[in-house]
C-alpha cells in the first residue's frame, strides 16, 4: 500500500478522532480507512492510535509521527504547487523562531501584519530561549541574535542591540553609580535568564576584553523580572537594549558603565533556500527585514 496515501489517512484519522468521520472527509470506505491504518502500524511496528468503542486518540509514538506527517506533508503539497507555478503567491503554513522576548516584542506585529496581507497563509510561532535546529524542527523563517555559525542557511543583518547595565534614577540616587566595573561589588545586582550571566559579565575596557565576576542577591529565571526589579528602584540589571529601549528613552531607567560595554550582538533574519525559497518565505523575509531594519531598538552601527 502507497506510504503517503497511507500517512494521509492517518493524519485525518487522528485530525477528525475517529475512522467513521475521516472516512466520510476522505470519500473512502470506513474498511479502507482501517486497512490503511493497520498497514502503516505494521509497517513502523508500532501502535498509532488507541481505540476503544467512543474515540480514538494518539499514543505517545502516534502524537510524535503524526507531527511529522503533517510537516512532510505539507512540504509535498509546497512542492507541488511550487512545480505547478502556483508559488507565486504566499500560501501555506510559515514556521518563524525567535527568542522569547524578542518575539514578542518585535516579531509578533511583523506577523499579524503578514497575516492581514496573505489571507492564505497560517503561521507558527515558536518563541523560545535556545538555538533551535531549522531544518530538523521543520522552521522556515529565524530571527537570531548573536554571532552565527558557518552555514548553508541564507542570513540578512537587520541591526544589532546592545548589553546595558541599567538601574532608576532613585536607585542611583541613592547609591550611587558604579564609575568602574570593580564598583559593582559594591552594589546591588538582580540578573536574570542565562545562568551563566549569573556569574561573570564581559565588558570591554579599552578594546580588551574584561571579565567580571558578579555576585547577584537576586537571580530570576526572566529578564523581564530582572527588568521590572530594576524599575521598582531596588538595584542594577544587565539587559538587551532593546528590552529596555521604551525605558531608557522615558528616563525609566538609565545605563552606567556605557564606556565598557562589549561590541554590539548582530541581528539576523536566517532562512534557507535561499532565492528558490517558497514565496511565503520571501514575503515574510521582505516584510521582517523592512521592518527590523526601521526599528529604532535595533542599532544599525557596524558589528
Amino acid at each position: 500500500m502507497d506510504q503517503l496515501h497511507t500517512m494521509r489517512v492517518f493524519v485525518k484519522v487522528a485530525e477528525c478522532r475517529g475512522f467513521a468521520e475521516a472516512s466520510r472527509q476522505l470519500g473512502i470506505s470506513r474498511a479502507a480507512v482501517t486497512r490503511a491504518v493497520s498497514a502503516l502500524e505494521g509497517r513502523l511496528g508500532v501502535q498509532l492510535l488507541s481505540r476503544t468503542t467512543r474515540s480514538v486518540t494518539l499514543t505517545e509514538a502516534g502524537a510524535s509521527y503524526f507531527d511529522d506527517c503533517q510537516r512532510i506533508l505539507a512540504d509535498i503539497e509546497e512542492a507541488a504547487a511550487t512545480a505547478a507555478g502556483s508559488n507565486l503567491r504566499p500560501r501555506g503554513t510559515l514556521r518563524v523562531t525567535s527568542s522569547v522576548l524578542f518575539g514578542q516584542l518585535h516579531v509578533l506585529p511583523i506577523l499579524t501584519d503578514y497575516l492581514d496581507t496573505y489571507p492564505e497563509v497560517q503561521v507558527q510561532a515558536l518563541f523560545v530561549d535556545r538555538v533551535t535546529h531549522m531544518i530538523d524542527e521543520g522552521i522556515d523563517v529565524a530571527v537570531r541574535l548573536g554571532r552565527l555559525p558557518d552555514s548553508t542557511l541564507t542570513a540578512t543583518r537587520v541591526g544589532s542591540v546592545r548589553r546595558v547595565i541599567c538601574a532608576s534614577p532613585a536607585y542611583l540616587e541613592r547609591c550611587g553609580a558604579p564609575e568602574d566595573p570593580r564598583a559593582l561589588a559594591g552594589h546591588q545586582v538582580v540578573v536574570g535568564g542565562d545562568e551563566s550571566e549569573r556569574i561573570e559579565w564581559h565588558l570591554s575596557d579599552d578594546g580588551e576584553d574584561r571579565v567580571i565576576r558578579v555576585r547577584p542577591r537576586l537571580a530570576c529565571s526572566t529578564n523581564h523580572a530582572a527588568i521590572s526589579t530594576a524599575l521598582a528602584g531596588w538595584g542594577l540589571a544587565r539587559v538587551l537594549s532593546y528590552q529596555i529601549g521604551p525605558a531608557l528613552a522615558s528616563g525609566e531607567l538609565v545605563a552606567v558603565l556605557e564606556d565598557y560595554e562589549p561590541p554590539p550582538i548582530p541581528v539576523h533574519v536566517v532562512y534557507p533556500g535561499g532565492r528558490r525559497a517558497p514565496a511565503k518565505v520571501r514575503a515574510f523575509v521582505d516584510l521582517a527585514v523592512g521592518r527590523l531594519r526601521a526599528n529604532p531598538q535595533l542599532e544599525r552601527r557596524a558589528v
